[in-house]
């Protein structure tokens, strides 16, 4: 992996810092031996930033996106399949290291986004001892008023509550269905060999 290569893993590395780092503000954290302690919000309090149509709204996910329940029963495989899918998208990432900067930028994207979740899914449950590991909740802060739309038999009012890893898996779907072109044409171009000049050319 060249060097240009490796410096686009600081995007999924700044991605997870951002994400945990809002979601512990807002949660709250304690960190005892350095007498640090932040409260963070209460479930539900939200705090008007651009009126009603920005508010920073303290909830947790149990689930998917948008809210979605998958129950109890099915919760340690919704946090495996993150886990897997985190994996999966870093071999890939490296797989892609010799395509093109917009591919792999996207790819970027959606591993931050993706792992980001996943600690939230995996570890939360034991860091803020309400639940064993794989059963942690989702910290969803971003609160958007967009217009009234309906989703899997849902109608909401605004846009469902998200965060920073799933702006990041966003931005990276974003950028893969609208700036990326599939570089095999271009591959078979170069490939192609080169005609024989005709003698006296």
């Amino acid at each position: 992996m060249t060097k240009n290569n490796f410096k686009l893993l600081y995007i999924p590395l700044a991605v997870v810092i951002a994400d945990q780092a809002s979601k512990m503000w807002i949660k709250g954290f304690s960190i005892p031996f350095l007498k640090i302690f932040h409260t963070g919000m209460l479930e539900g309090e939200r705090i008007p930033v651009i009126g009603d149509f920005f508010r920073i709204t303290y909830i947790e996910n149990p689930g998917m996106a948008f809210g979605f329940d998958p129950g109890l029963d099915m919760k340690m495989w919704v946090s495996m399949f993150s886990l897997i899918a985190s994996i999966g998208l870093l071999i890939y990432f490296y797989y892609i290291r010799n395509k093109s900067f917009v591919l792999r930028l996207s790819i970027a994207c959606i591993i931050g986004g993706a792992v980001g979740n996943m600690i939230d899914r995996m570890f939360y449950g034991v860091f803020y001892q309400y639940g064993p590991l794989f059963y942690g909740r989702v910290v969803d802060f971003l609160d958007f008023d967009f217009f009234k739309f309906s989703f899997f038999g849902r109608t909401f009012d605004r846009w469902p509550i998200f965060n920073i890893a799933d702006s990041a898996v966003t931005i990276g779907v974003l950028i893969l269905l609208f700036f990326y072109r599939a570089e095999k044409p271009e591959d078979k171009k170069d490939e192609a060999p080169a005609t024989e000049s005709e003698p006296g050319q």
